[in-house]
C-alpha cells in the first residue's frame, strides 16, 4: 500500500488531510496570477503546506483507505502506521518524497520542512487549464521615404504616348461597367419592394380575430432558501440501509441532530452525527465524539 497515493487523491477533493501522528497537509486557494519577466498567466490553483501539529487522526484517510482497499478501519489505521514509521525512519538520514504532492526533510533544529510540488494543481475547477506563455509583441516601425528634388523628377524618363491613351480607354471602361452594374441594382431594388408589397397584402388578407381569447393564467413560484451545511461528523456508513434507519434513531435518541447523508460511490449510506457551516465547530465537535462516544468517526465535507 503507497500512503501517498490515498493522500493524492484526498487532497483534490478536501482542504486539509491528516496523517495520524504525522501530520497535516493543507489546501489554500489561490487566484491566477501573471509572471512579468516570463509572460506567463497561471491558472487559479491550490498551495499546498504542511503542519507537523496536526497530528490527531480525524478518521478521513483510514476511512478513505479502508473503502479503496475493502479492509476495515482498524486495519486502515494499523497500515498508516507502519507507513508512518517508516517515514519517520528515513528523515532521519535523507529526505522524504511523498509521491507528487512534495519533499519533506529535517532542518538543522529537527523541524520538517516541506517543499510542494508546483507542477501539479490541485483545483479541481482548474482540470485541464495550463500555464500560457504569450508570445512577444512586434512594433510595427514607419519608414520614412526620402524626398525628391524637382531637378531629378524632370529627369525622369517621360511616359510613351500609347500607354496614357491605353489608360484612359481603361477608365472608360471602368465607367460603363459601373453605370449598368447601378442600373441593374435598381431595377432589383424595384422588383423587391414589388414582391414586399405583394406580400404584405396577404398577410393582411390571412390575419383574423379570436373573439374569446383564453384567460391568462399568472403563476406564482417561490424560492425556497436553502441552508447548507458541508462539514459532517459521519458516524458510520452502512450497506443495508434499514441499519442506517436504525442508527439514526439510536443516535436521536441520545440527543444528537442525527441524519441520513445519503449512498456514496461505493454504494455504503452515510450517517452523521451532526452537520455544521463552520469547519472549526465541525472539528470540535469531532474531537468530543471520538473521546466521548466512537473514536471510529470521521469529518466529512459534502458540497
Amino acid at each position: 500500500m503507497i500512503l501517498a497515493n490515498y493522500i493524492n487523491d484526498l487532497l483534490y477533493r478536501y482542504e486539509c488531510v491528516i496523517v495520524p501522528n504525522f501530520g497535516g497537509f493543507v489546501t489554500n486557494k489561490i487566484g491566477a496570477k501573471i509572471d512579468a519577466f516570463t509572460d506567463t498567466f497561471s491558472p487559479p490553483s491550490k498551495q499546498i503546506t504542511f503542519n507537523s501539529h496536526l497530528n490527531v487522526n480525524d478518521g478521513l484517510l483510514a476511512n478513505y483507505i479502508a473503502s479503496s482497499e475493502n479492509i476495515s478501519f482498524e486495519q486502515a489505521t494499523n497500515a498508516i502506521a507502519v507507513s508512518v514509521l517508516k517515514w519517520q525512519n528515513e528523515l532521519q538520514n535523507n529526505s522524504l518524497k511523498i509521491g507528487s504532492i512534495g519533499v519533506l526533510s529535517l532542518n538543522k533544529e529537527g523541524q520538517i520542512i516541506f517543499e510542494p510540488n508546483h507542477k501539479v494543481n490541485y483545483l479541481a475547477d482548474s482540470f485541464g487549464l495550463a500555464p500560457l506563455t504569450s508570445s512577444s509583441i512586434k512594433r510595427y516601425k514607419e519608414v520614412v521615404k526620402p524626398l525628391v528634388s524637382a531637378s531629378e523628377t524632370q529627369n525622369k524618363k517621360r511616359v510613351p504616348a500609347f500607354i496614357k491613351y491605353a489608360a484612359s480607354a481603361a477608365i472608360l471602361l471602368s465607367l460603363t461597367f459601373v453605370g449598368t452594374t447601378m442600373y441593374q441594382q435598381d431595377e432589383q431594388k424595384q422588383l423587391l419592394a414589388k414582391q414586399e408589397i405583394a406580400l404584405e397584402k396577404k398577410i393582411q388578407a390571412a390575419t383574423f380575430v379570436i373573439s374569446n381569447p383564453l384567460p391568462t393564467i399568472q403563476l406564482n413560484v417561490l424560492k425556497e432558501a436553502v441552508i447548507l451545511k458541508p462539514f459532517h461528523v459521519v458516524a458510520g456508513a452502512f450497506q443495508f440501509p434499514e441499519n442506517a434507519k436504525k442508527k439514526v434513531d439510536q443516535l436521536k435518541k441520545q440527543g444528537y441532530n442525527a441524519h441520513i447523508l445519503g449512498v456514496n460511490k461505493w454504494g455504503l449510506t452515510e450517517v452523521a452525527f451532526n452537520s455544521f457551516a463552520d469547519r472549526n465547530d465541525a472539528i470540535n465537535d469531532l474531537y468530543k465524539i471520538q473521546n466521548t462516544v466512537s473514536k471510529d468517526a470521521w469529518l466529512l465535507l459534502k458540497k
